[in-house]
């Protein structure tokens, strides 16, 4: 019998509205913007100005097929196994060069800092091609309200590690925690974002819930999910899918079809939701983003950093 999740009661469900919306001010990326259930969707919200035009994937394609290793190495795993992870209550530490470091409440993160609802609808790079109507807000905002200190380079993530709910970890299918990093200057560009919710629901558990990294010019190991610290460093991070076979993937891991994977062209990419027998086409320098974040990388040799 395929397997077919069972409905979940959203937090407006469950709990009184106005705990509710207290509760999850940064899982809906706005200062009392309820995420869940279809008033949400209705709510007035401002697109990025980044945001695509292109026809968004489905709530079941994008929620159905997806890279997350810490339920299973099937793309279909994590939905699957997923509804095991708690994601109430949630913290995030961060720490290393910022001035406030701590163990922050999602709540607390948003203290003093007024966000909007912000829709982000992005061209994503992950399992296969997507175009995913995100809501989050700017990585930047965070960075700017915990104090980055002079000297910092780096940003360094790192996902939960809780094996009796991510079935994944029980193996060491990956040297867990689970590792990513951007420089800085990547870090701080409006287009990268940390997410907390898509199409006007709060996050699905198998996409990363309650938080989680999206850099839409770079592939999806990028892409890190259900974050758990952050840290400001001076030296370039481990990254985890670099420790493990540096030869195919770099530190920067932008889109860039110029440079093939050393098992298959990137010439080319196949968007979810095309079909088996769903044409290709022609993959994109940055994703598609090479007007906003090509000057990121000027005078670097992108096939040596990739």
């Amino acid at each position: 019998m395929p397997y077919r999740p069972a409905p979940r009661p959203s937090w407006a469900d469950v709990t009184p509205r106005a705990a509710w919306l207290s509760r999850r001010t940064l899982l809906a990326g706005a200062a009392g913007v309820a995420l869940a259930g279809p008033a949400a969707a209705k709510l007035a919200a401002q697109p990025s100005r980044y945001s695509t035009d292109a026809e968004p994937n489905t709530w079941d394609e994008i929620t159905g097929y997806n890279n997350f290793y810490e339920f299973g190495t099937d793309k279909s795993d994590p939905r699957r196994y997923a509804g095991a992870l708690t994601t109430d209550p949630w913290a995030v530490k961060i720490d290393g060069m910022v001035d406030r470091p701590g163990s922050y409440d999602l709540a607390d993160l948003t203290k003093g800092v007024t966000l909007e609802e912000r829709i982000y609808r992005f061209r994503c790079v992950e399992a296969w091609g997507m175009v995913i109507p995100w809501i989050g807000f700017e990585l930047a905002t965070l960075l700017n309200r915990v104090g980055v200190r002079p000297g910092a380079k780096y940003v360094a993530f790192e996902t939960l590690v809780r094996p009796e709910e991510m079935r994944g970890q029980q193996r060491p299918i990956l040297d867990w925690p689970y590792r990513e990093g951007l420089r800085l200057d990547e870090a701080m560009h409006p287009l990268t974002i940390l997410a907390t919710g898509l199409y006007g629901e709060e996050m699905p558990n198998q996409n990363g819930a309650p938080i989680r990294l999206v850099v839409p010019w770079k592939y999806g190991f990028k892409s890190i999910k259900s974050i758990v610290r952050i840290s400001l460093t001076d030296t370039q991070p481990q990254t985890t899918w670099n420790m493990m076979q540096p030869r195919e993937y770099g530190f920067y891991s932008n889109v860039n079809p110029e440079v093939d994977h050393p098992r298959w062209s990137q010439a080319t990419e196949r968007r979810i939701g095309a079909g088996v027998f769903g044409g290709r086409e022609p993959t994109l320098m940055f994703n598609g983003y090479a007007d906003q974040v090509a000057g990121l990388y000027a005078g670097m040799d992108l096939a040596k950093n990739y």
